[in-house]
């Protein structure tokens, strides 16, 4: 299913297809915000919401959520000083929806690649959480000049070099047929959200109705299923070498870097230390959050862009 808008937005990068919000997500946010459309490839639209003006922050989230993630994480930044983009993976949210067989990752990263050079956002600052993480690094790879800083939170960045732990849930719901089971007839992925968090109630009905609305309603529940069986857990993964070059790509771009980390995330919350090894030069925090951290510590993820900031106008 490709989204439809109506009207244009003009944007600093350029004039695209104006996206109207349905009343419950335009509720969550306020009416500055631009909601658009952009053609990645034939049939492809990302959808972006944007505020500010400034300094670009391209703000990427994961699994299984949407641009909506950062709405919070706005809130505490001048928005007078920054230009902020938060798009949404294709399949998720209003983007568009695709077949299941065809989420992959080059996919993924060449759709977020043509959205980056499309935008034209020079000197950005890359914050990237779970699957938005990697892919988003991934497509900054292939765009290498337009990342000058970067916030990684509760993700991974690296390849593995030997077989990386499955969580049992995860090992699951990757079994064909019975994944289906399970996350469309006996229950579904967003009902697992509050267990996620340090704070439960971070995860309302009216918060998980945000990320789970747009697929019922377009009828796309095998998303984030799709997003799942997309992990890398092994060297002999066949996308092992993409994330090679991701990996290489992130070590030898040491820009302004600042580590935001929930701790309480049981999905990578022990996963720290690997952080901190991969992006040595790095400052990192620790933080009581579980797995979305934009939904229980924004204003800490927006100290730490602030800070960022200030450490790329020092190194120029």
């Amino acid at each position: 299913m490709t989204p439809v808008g109506q009207g244009t937005f003009t944007t600093t990068s350029g004039v695209y297809e104006a996206f109207p919000l349905p009343e419950y997500a335009s509720d969550a946010i306020n009416t500055d915000y631009k909601s658009y459309l952009v053609e990645v490839a034939d049939g492809i639209k990302i959808h972006v919401l944007e505020i500010g003006t400034g300094q670009p922050v391209y703000l990427q989230h994961g699994l299984p959520s949407s641009g909506l993630l950062y709405r919070q994480v706005a809130e505490h930044l001048p928005l007078d000083e920054y230009r902020l983009i938060m798009p949404t993976l294709v399949g998720l949210g209003f983007s568009s929806k695709i077949p299941a067989s065809d989420h992959t990752i080059e996919s993924h990263i060449a759709w977020t690649n043509a959205l980056l050079e499309e935008l034209n956002l020079q000197d950005l600052i890359f914050v990237g959480h779970d699957w938005g993480g990697l892919i988003g690094a991934g497509a900054l790879s292939r765009s290498p000049d337009q990342m000058a800083g970067m916030v990684v939170l509760n993700t991974v960045l690296d390849a593995p070099r030997a077989p990386r732990e499955t969580p049992a849930t995860l090992k699951v719901v990757q079994t064909p047929i019975l994944g289906e089971f399970i996350m469309e007839g006996l229950t579904s992925m967003f009902a697992f959200l509050p267990g996620t968090q340090n704070d439960p109630d971070s995860m309302s009905a009216d918060v998980i109705d945000l990320y789970s609305r747009p697929l019922e309603e377009d009828g796309n529940s095998k998303g984030p299923l799709a997003f799942m069986r997309m992990s890398v857990l092994s060297p002999e993964n066949p996308d092992t070498p993409l994330l090679l070059v991701t990996e290489d790509y992130i070590r030898n771009r040491p820009v302004p870097t600042e580590i935001v980390w929930g701790m309480n995330d049981p999905v990578l919350g022990t996963r720290l230390d690997e952080m901190q090894a991969f992006l040595p030069w790095a400052t990192s925090f620790e933080t009581e959050a579980g797995h979305f951290l934009q939904e229980e510590v924004p204003a800490e993820i927006a100290a730490s862009i602030q800070r960022v900031h200030v450490r790329m106008q020092t190194k120029n």
